[in-house]
């Protein structure tokens, strides 16, 4: 069960545990999509069904049109739609609150996240876009080592946005705990329907707790 949500400029699906709450989870989407993909979709119903309430929202850019991907000059206000979601999280549960996303949408959560580092107790980053496909020099770390907040990254071992050696080199980067989680054969996607995205990242985020 889900509820529609629009408050204070968020606007998206939250989906609440049937038992007590563990944790919170703002999650959005990539530079192509919005928040209800095949994969945000199973990856919420993996955290529900373990105690986590979901908030799965559509970032600012999304909400201005259909589609059509962000415009870079816009990046800030999708970070400050993070942070107006984390806010609605942390007025509908006590336990930690986290937050990430697909993509741009998870680049954006760990750039909030080393501007902001009260803001948000961990990080979940599915296929993370350390660089362009095809552009490996044009790497997207310049925030790596100003990040203090405990990060999980699903990374797919065919992802053309970065190989998992990249991944590697570039979470050492990061000052603060890291879990890498490597599928075999997945690609940027993720296919949750082919690949145990949702018990892998459900079980790496709860291992924070």
């Amino acid at each position: 069960m889900s509820e529609l949500l629009e408050h204070d400029g968020v606007r998206g699906h939250l989906h609440r545990p049937t038992g007590d709450t563990v944790a919170g989870l703002a999650l959005t989407h990539g530079a192509g999509s919005d928040c209800n993909t095949k994969l945000l979709t199973a990856v919420t119903e993996g955290f529900v069904d373990r105690g986590v309430t979901v908030l799965r929202f559509d970032l600012p850019f999304r909400q201005a049109r259909a589609s059509g991907p962000p415009h870079p000059s816009k990046a800030a206000a999708d970070r400050d739609g993070i942070a107006a979601a984390v806010a609605v999280m942390r007025e509908l549960v006590t336990a930690p609150v986290w937050a990430g996303g697909h993509s741009y949408g998870g680049r954006q959560a760990s750039m909030l996240a080393a501007e902001q580092p009260e803001l948000i107790d961990a990080l979940l980053l599915l296929s993370y876009p350390l660089h362009p496909p095809a552009k490996p020099e044009k790497l997207r770390t310049e925030h790596l080592p100003g990040l203090h907040t405990p990060s999980v990254l699903v990374h797919g071992s065919k992802d053309p946005f970065a190989t998992t050696d990249e991944m590697r080199a570039s979470l050492e980067l990061i000052p603060a705990k890291t879990t890498l989680v490597e599928l075999d054969g997945a690609r940027h996607d993720l296919s949750p329907d082919k690949f145990p995205v949702v018990e892998y990242a459900v079980a790496a985020m709860l291992d924070l707790l």
